[in-house]
């Protein structure tokens, strides 16, 4: 055992009525940073009482108050054994969160759920933790309930959520973002010690997470160049079709990283930047290169703060927030989606038209300009080939028509 649990007197903070707070003391032989830690029981005694009740009691003639204040401390200490028995490695953070939750937490997905999202808020990951509400929120739909346990989610459950989703004309890819999160939930209350393998609804011979393809959206040469050419209505429009060829002349830009570029980065004649999205994901960090060219200077000259500090473009604040911020970004992705589709729709374009595919036009018609898909990966900022594959629409007709001509031209 690495620990010793004890109740404590804690006489240096004498209160004006001469009585002092009693706290549980936890000692970590284990833990060379921080060996003791104290937590409160909100319980205050004099050294008297405390002596009375706690060091030398007589559990005889304890009564009234002086009863229910021993076993109080009973129990709070017989809990906290209870609570640090359980852990595989002793560790503080842990302790003090199992020890001051309620004894249902430990079964309860809300609690969990919560857990995380209030974690990804510390972290600044505001998209992550939204997408975590729009889960449990679901999940309390189908059920009817705001009281979800654990044991209740069987591989039928998912499977009856799943059905429930579908008539509710939900794709498979909500579906499958729904439940991938609702998988990460499992997985760290099982981390955490509080559920077992045993009721794990995933996986072989349970429930399986609906597998995908992603639809590829991209658009080809002469839809490009009908894009780039289309004459527009005022200027908003105009404003949406510069960002869109900014992000697709950008290797395919995020919107969100466009908007936390600062000047600082920018220096002869290229930017660097590291992407927003995959930088927690792993320890190495890539930083990606992009060289400007005259119509991405056109675009920061346009649209550039005039002071030439803090971020390029009016997008968010550098004293915002991150949940302003994440605010901020959401809307100018949707301000400049419903406008590039209201180019779309005048030009007989694709009518989904969105930030999404400059992107995957970048990677598409990279490959059909002869680039590698090794250069185009680099260029994405992807840890696999893989992962690249997914983004390409294929080939045009008119390519390979071209291709099986060419076969004979030994």
């Amino acid at each position: 055992m690495s620990y010793i649990i004890s109740i404590y007197f804690e006489k240096r903070r004498k209160k004006s009525n001469g009585k002092c707070s009693i706290k549980l003391r936890v000692y970590n032989k284990s833990d060379n940073a921080k060996k003791v830690r104290y937590f409160t029981t909100g319980i205050h005694l004099t050294k008297q009482e405390f002596e009375t009740i706690w060091i030398n009691p007589d559990n005889k003639n304890l009564r009234g108050n002086n009863k229910q204040i021993y076993l109080k401390l009973l129990e709070f200490e017989k809990r906290a054994n209870d609570v640090a028995d359980a852990m595989t490695f002793f560790d503080f953070a842990k302790f003090e969160m199992k020890l001051f939750r309620k004894s249902t937490d430990n079964n309860s997905l809300k609690y969990y759920f919560d857990l995380i999202i209030n974690d990804k808020l510390k972290n600044n990951k505001i998209g992550t933790a939204e997408s975590y509400k729009y889960t449990l929120s679901s999940l309390e739909d189908f059920s009817k309930t705001d009281n979800l346990t654990f044991n209740i989610i069987t591989p039928q459950w998912l499977k009856e959520y799943e059905n429930y989703m579908l008539s509710n004309n939900k794709s498979y890819s909500t579906i499958a973002i729904y439940t991938r999160t609702l998988r990460a939930v499992y997985n760290k209350a099982i981390e955490q010690n509080d559920i077992s393998n045993d009721i794990y609804p995933f996986g072989k011979n349970k429930y399986k997470i609906p597998r995908t393809k992603k639809v590829k959206k991209a658009l080809n040469s002469q839809q490009l160049k009908v894009l780039f050419n289309a004459e527009v209505s005022n200027s908003n429009e105009q404003k949406a079709k510069d960002f869109w060829f900014f992000s697709y002349s950008c290797n395919g830009m995020n919107l969100k990283d466009i908007a936390l570029l600062k000047y600082s980065d920018i220096k002869d004649g290229k930017f660097t930047y590291y992407r927003a999205k995959t930088f927690d994901k792993s320890a190495e960090k890539t930083e990606i290169t992009i060289y400007l060219t005259d119509f991405t200077n056109s675009v920061l000259k346009k649209y550039g703060n005039k002071k030439k500090n803090g971020y390029v473009f009016d997008i968010i604040d550098i004293k915002q927030n991150a949940t302003i911020q994440y605010k901020k970004i959401k809307n100018f992705t949707r301000y400049i989606n419903d406008h590039i589709k209201r180019i779309a729709k005048e030009y007989e374009l694709p009518l989904d038209l969105s930030t999404y595919w400059a992107r995957h036009s970048f990677a598409t018609n990279s490959l059909r300009k002869g680039a590698s898909m090794e250069f185009i990966s680099e260029a994405l900022n992807h840890s696999d080939l893989s992962v690249t594959k997914n983004y390409f629409a294929g080939f045009e007709d008119k390519a390979k028509k071209e291709f099986a001509d060419s076969l004979l031209d030994f």
